[in-house]
């Protein structure tokens, strides 16, 4: 994905570039061209690669301690015994997780898109969970049985 984002916003700021330089310094009538335009236009592209690119941020780290990741914007950690799966569906665009709370939270790094890859990652991240959890002390038994 990242390698996507890069590829896009070189695109854009070379097009946008060509196309600063191709605008004539003369009248067509209606609108006259000058350097300043050139120079707004050359901006723009450079403003709209730049925001290409940060759609590219997300990222994903994780290690025994627990997991930490940035969706474009916000960087979020939370140790293990926060999350109870990891769940990465047929149908879905990229990885969640699923924490103890019923909460779901999506890791954008992780994308579908990215096939094989993101299969591995995956499968990294639900080793790191299953050796967290191994390591948690059972809880103690309930007061009073639950009858089912």
């Amino acid at each position: 994905m990242r390698l996507l984002c890069a590829l896009a916003a070189a695109v854009v700021v070379v097009v946008m570039g060509l196309v600063a330089l191709s605008l004539q310094s003369n009248s067509t009538g209606v609108v006259e061209f000058g350097p300043v335009d050139q120079v707004a236009i050359a901006g723009l592209g450079l403003v709209l690669g730049a925001g290409i690119l940060f759609l590219g941020r997300s990222r994903v780290d994780a290690d025994a301690d627990g997991i930490r990741w940035r969706n474009v914007v916000l960087q979020h950690e939370l140790p293990w015994s926060a999350v109870r799966s990891v769940a990465f569906d047929r149908k879905s665009s990229w990885a969640s997780l699923i924490l103890r709370n019923d909460d779901e939270v999506a890791l954008f790094a992780v994308q579908a898109v990215d096939k094989e890859r993101a299969a591995q990652a995956v499968e990294a991240l639900r080793a790191l969970l299953a050796a967290a959890q191994a390591q948690e002390p059972t809880p103690p038994p309930l007061l009073y049985p639950t009858r089912e």
